[in-house]
């Protein structure tokens, strides 16, 4: 066909464009992350540097932070869209004052986290820790229920601090600021195995936090509502990066002790030692009803939310 000149031109140009043109951009997701470098923690991270999440049309940009609070508040604001290892409790507490907050899967059900003493301190169990300070991380988090359950259960007098990350928490206890730190696998191994420091105490120890789900993966709401489709196949990524994760891939450890600067042995014994693969589960929030009851107790929430409130603040993707 005998096209004008300048049509000509304009479709040549168009061909060029369309040659040249990128294929279509992948979703991208800014997430917050609590506690940089636990086995729990580092799905994004690893489905990322596995490539899976690019698999599935998934771009991440990932922020790390200092504990649930700080985790949480950007998604509340809408600067994140997604937040992990939000303790369970404070995205109920979060919800139950309006925060337009959802929860889309489980974090870590049951918990690794365990509290120690410098090897010098005569604080040997939970008992002793009577009078003394005993850390969490940031207001709101699963770390700070862990220890309101312990005082609750155990009937201690502690007082409870806020020291951030286990990096900043074991700085503080060294120099006696805090009597006992928090600290998650593999953060402290190296200080355990050299006797600097002794466990007083691990979250299991709590009947409380036994089967829970402690910790759980939110959304914006309007995030949720507004590309839904996007999150699903974010989701069906780290599903995938968890099987991933228990699997005998030789490059699985490497990327992990290359992403925490840990021999390749350390980064086993975390995951054969610490996380079963249960305890990575998304797909359920496991003990609702305990971990509600508790969060009254330990005043998270002032009462029970209903089951229509629970509808709306728990929208797990299904596994398809």
């Amino acid at each position: 066909m005998n096209y004008p000149r300048h049509l000509k031109i304009a479709l040549a140009a168009a061909a060029i464009f369309a040659v040249t043109l990128p294929a279509a951009a992948d979703d991208l997701f800014k997430i917050t992350v609590g506690q940089r470098g636990n086995w729990d923690t580092s799905v994004s991270q690893l489905g990322d540097m596995a490539g899976i999440f690019k698999k599935h049309g998934i771009a991440l940009e990932i922020i790390y932070t200092s504990g649930s609070g700080e985790t949480l508040q950007p998604v509340i604001a809408g600067s994140a869209d997604l937040g992990f290892a939000v303790g369970t409790q404070g995205a109920m507490a979060a919800y139950a004052k309006g925060a337009p907050v959802r929860i889309i899967g489980a974090e870590a059900t049951g918990a690794a986290d365990y509290w120690y003493a410098k090897t010098s301190s005569p604080i040997k169990t939970l008992a002793d820790t009577n009078g003394h300070t005993i850390a969490f991380s940031t207001q709101g988090s699963s770390t700070q229920s862990v220890v309101r359950a312990f005082i609750d259960e155990f009937k201690l007098t502690a007082k409870p601090v806020a020291t951030g990350n286990p990096s900043a928490t074991l700085t503080q206890v060294m120099t006696d600021q805090v009597d006992v730190g928090w600290a998650a696998p593999p953060f402290g191994l190296k200080e355990i195995d050299a006797g600097q420091i002794r466990v007083v105490a691990k979250a299991i120890d709590s009947a409380l936090v036994r089967g829970q789900t402690v910790r759980v993966i939110v959304a914006n709401a309007q995030t949720l509502e507004k590309r839904k489709e996007a999150i699903e196949r974010f989701m069906a990524a780290y599903r995938e990066t968890v099987d991933y994760m228990y699997s005998d891939n030789p490059q699985l450890m490497k990327d992990y002790a290359e992403f925490n600067k840990i021999p390749e042995a350390t980064a086993k014994r975390v995951r054969n030692e610490f996380f079963p693969k249960s305890v990575l589960d998304p797909d359920a929030i496991k003990g609702l009803d305990s971990v509600m009851k508790d969060a009254v107790t330990l005043k998270f929430i002032n009462e029970p939310l209903t089951q229509q409130q629970i509808a709306e603040l728990i929208q797990i993707p299904p596994r398809k």
